[in-house]
């Protein structure tokens, strides 16, 4: 049985506006991940959130949800006081997204505090997940005692990917973004970076440059996405393209990509090799664009399983 882990910020999501009206939900890119590699993923399976949770309703709501949709929360901590951040989702006429966030004092950002109960929480995975959100939200201790425990399991041969989701207004400056990017995908053996994040933080010039930059950190295996267009699909020294089964006009692109990485680890994880665990995340991916929010439910995905 495989066990695995996703590292990071659940937050209460505001989507769906109707004039006053708003549909409330939860998502964070790390948990969207989890929720699509868990509906894609065999029943046996066993998945976990690991987080910072508050005292108040609205986290033992979020814990509750997760757990009634096979998701535990392992060893993460309470942190009395606390409470989950918020988000709210505009859309345009195209379906691209604006967000508006209230995340400061979410208890989330307590989730490395307590070293020995997140080495608990990580202790025999087979595939530990985080972005650079996760590491964003992390004051510097807790970061490095978080890379050190993930460092250590690695060393026991447990699968680490990343995603640096690069979001700005997470980093205080540039420079020290592009620090801690450097060190996650050192952290990784699988990165899922996104070329236009990439690109605005190393100001590379195409996917390709990506790849290169990234594999002098040493992970062996990369894929760039860029958004609908295709995949570059590198391991080792071999990259190969792969672009989607067909074009599709976005309803809703949030969790687009967090989709496309929850469908693909899923697909490595049932042994497909990583051309075609690419091509099943495009289509994952283009399933979840034609549906508004980032957690598409998972009965409408349990027939695809790789």
């Amino acid at each position: 049985m495989t066990r695995v882990v996703s590292i990071g910020e659940c937050m209460i999501e505001l989507s769906g506006r109707e004039g006053v009206t708003w549909r409330q939900g939860y998502a964070g890119d790390t948990l969207n991940t989890l929720w699509y590699l868990r509906a894609l993923s065999a029943p046996s399976t066993e998945t976990d959130y690991v987080s910072a949770f508050g005292d108040d309703p609205f986290s033992h709501e979020q814990i509750a949800f997760l757990r009634a949709n096979g998701i535990g929360v392992a060893a993460s901590p309470t942190i009395p006081g606390k409470a989950p951040g918020l988000y709210a989702i505009t859309l345009d006429a195209h379906g691209e997204r604006s967000f508006t966030y209230w995340r400061q004092n979410a208890a989330a950002r307590c989730l490395a505090d307590d070293y020995d109960a997140l080495a608990e929480s990580l202790s025999g995975a087979g595939l530990i997940y985080l972005s650079g959100i996760t590491l964003a939200i992390l004051d510097e201790r807790s970061r490095d005692d978080l890379l050190s425990i993930i460092e250590t399991a690695r060393a026991r041969d447990t699968v680490v990917a990343f995603d640096p989701n690069y979001r700005p207004r997470l980093w205080a400056d540039p420079g020290h973004a592009r620090t801690v990017m450097r060190g996650g995908y050192a952290a990784a053996s699988i990165v899922l970076p996104t070329f236009d994040d990439e690109q605005a933080l190393f100001g590379d010039a195409n996917p390709m440059e990506t790849i290169e930059r990234i594999r002098h950190h040493g992970p062996g295996e990369i894929v760039v996405k860029s958004g609908g267009a295709e995949a570059l699909v590198a391991v080792d020294m071999a990259v190969t393209p792969v672009a989607p089964p067909q074009a599709i006009e976005p309803l809703d692109t949030t969790g687009a990509g967090d989709s496309f990485n929850g469908a693909y680890l899923a697909a490595r994880l049932a042994r497909k090799s990583p051309q075609d665990a690419a091509l099943f995340a495009h289509s994952v991916a283009g399933m979840v664009i034609r549906h508004h929010g980032a957690l598409m439910p998972m009965q409408k995905l349990a027939d695809i399983r790789p």
